[in-house]
């Protein structure tokens, strides 16, 4: 792994032009740890009991997430049970002017968990209740640490599923703090669309609450969606309404190999265009579909492939999937494959969602360089082709899969974390993708969000005044800036 000590910045002021070094170091910030007082180490541990640890293997699970970059980990950890935990262990720390990092289930990918200034995790998944079940609003309000998986187990009698699913067994917290997304986004939306209400500790503890259960307002300013993808720099989500859906009364699969990934691209791109309502299309290449076979015993035809999925009464479940498998077959599209019981859908999806894992175990003992840019539909050829050709001419092991109906895709280039020449290319490849990203008009983030990793590419992508107005608004409102520092930006 990337050890943070090891990173730079550069000299120049934010948005001033600067020379960019040959390697990674300007996207990562300094460690910049900030004194964890012993009395307040004391008072916490007066406070919660049993619910504080200050114990090397505790803090050490609490101080990494799924990605590739290291730093070390907190002083101490905090097992919220309540809303009145979060707030009375804020207050503690606005005091001694400690940083708090929230924590949830690990397994975001940008170093949103990593304490580069010190502090303390304030770990959540206890705090894993349904609340309140509205079926007749089409709503559900939890506390922030019940998992997507645990929330449908719970609410699949009424008939009503919550659908945003990005791969990994999210907590529902994590993914508002990330505006996370995933494979059902091109049809249901993304955290962004689909949070409705949030209750939240502040940087001095109080409490609030922002938003209501009604689809919409026009009251003050939107503060849902201002702290929806603030990665907890801004609040400590306590309670989360969000929207349900009403099961689909069908739901097919099928997989489609294609003689090229251009081939399935313009295949998407057209779907997308003639508004054939799919509900998830992802791209698997080559190389990752090897892996998945590999990992999880299929035997899927190695070449590039789409995963799609349709919802809706059985006749339109039909009618897209006639229509898909028409533009499918105009691009040399074969093997189109049906699975329509639950156990094979749900053996392709699980195939998918472990791509990463798949990946990782296809070269023991690697690290991956994930990225994440999004694309206007019409230019997601464009992206991806040049993409794929700078990343074979490099010699690095990748694998690239997408939910490419909304643009969304992911490179994992896999490095030898003891090469740290690997490294140095994989960045420069990333660096390159997310430039050609920007320039067709797209994010260098379509879901994971920017911690640590994406700062440099944030101040590119919405330029030195946007990056500017944010901190304003995180000084404002956090002026001991102990809410997950460093992350976003550099203050």
């Amino acid at each position: 792994m990337r050890n943070l000590e090891w990173a730079s910045v550069p000299s120049a002021c934010p948005g001033e032009p600067h020379e960019r070094p040959t390697d990674a170091s300007h996207l990562l910030p300094k460690l910049q740890l900030r004194p964890v007082p012993q009395a307040f180490l004391d008072a916490l541990a007066q406070r919660f009991g049993t619910q504080f640890s200050a114990a090397q293997a505790v803090r050490e699970q609490h101080g990494r997430d799924e990605g590739s970059l290291q730093a070390p980990p907190p002083s101490a950890v905090v097992f919220a049970e309540s809303t009145e935990d979060v707030a009375d262990a804020v207050r503690l720390a606005s005091e001694y002017e400690v940083p708090v990092i929230p924590y949830g289930a690990g397994s975001s990918l940008e170093g949103h968990l990593l304490a580069i200034q010190g502090g303390i995790s304030i770990d959540v998944s206890r705090m894993n209740k349904i609340l309140s079940v509205d079926a007749d609003d089409l709503t559900v309000t939890v506390q922030p640490g019940i998992t997507r998986k645990q929330l449908n187990e719970a609410i699949k009698d009424t008939g009503l599923f919550f659908p945003i699913d990005p791969g990994a067994d999210a907590s529902i917290g994590g993914m508002s703090s990330t505006r996370a997304s995933g494979t059902n986004a091109v049809r249901y939306g993304t955290m962004r669309e689909n949070v409705l209400a949030l209750q939240v500790v502040t940087a001095n503890g109080e409490v609030i609450r922002t938003g209501t259960r009604a689809r919409k307002s026009a009251a003050g300013y939107d503060l849902t969606r201002l702290l929806v993808g603030s990665e907890g720099t801004l609040g400590i989500f306590t309670e989360i309404t969000v929207r349900l859906y009403p099961l689909p009364e069908a739901v097919s699969a099928a997989i489609c190999s294609f003689p090229s990934i251009e081939a399935a691209v313009r295949t998407v791109i057209q779907t997308i265009q003639l508004g054939v309502p799919i509900a998830r299309v992802e791209l698997i290449d080559a190389n990752s579909v090897r892996m998945v076979n590999a990992h999880s015993k299929l035997t899927l035809r190695e070449e590039p492939l789409l995963l799609m999925e349709f919802h809706g009464s059985p006749a339109g479940v039909q009618e897209q999937a006639e229509s898909v498998q028409e533009l499918a077959k105009e691009w040399g599209g074969q093997s189109f494959e049906w699975a329509t019981t639950p156990e094979e859908r749900t053996r392709l999806w699980t195939a998918r969602h472990n791509a990463y894992f798949a990946a990782l175990q296809s070269r023991p003992g690697c690290r991956a360089i994930s990225t994440d840019t999004c694309v206007p539909i019409s230019r997601l050829a464009d992206a991806l082709l040049d993409s794929v050709q700078e990343a074979d001419d490099s010699g690095i092991p990748y694998f690239l899969v997408g939910h490419v109906g909304d643009g969304n895709f992911h490179f994992g280039y896999l490095i030898d974390p003891g090469i740290p020449e690997e490294r140095v290319k994989a960045e420069a490849l990333n660096h390159r993708l997310v430039e050609r990203t920007i320039r067709l008009g797209g994010t260098c983030t379509g879901e994971h969000g920017i911690g640590i990793h994406k700062i440099g590419f944030l101040l590119e992508e919405t330029g030195a005044g946007a990056v500017d107005m944010m901190r304003t608004i995180k000084q404002a409102l956090d002026p001991k800036n102990i809410l997950n520092p460093g992350k976003i930006f550099t203050l």
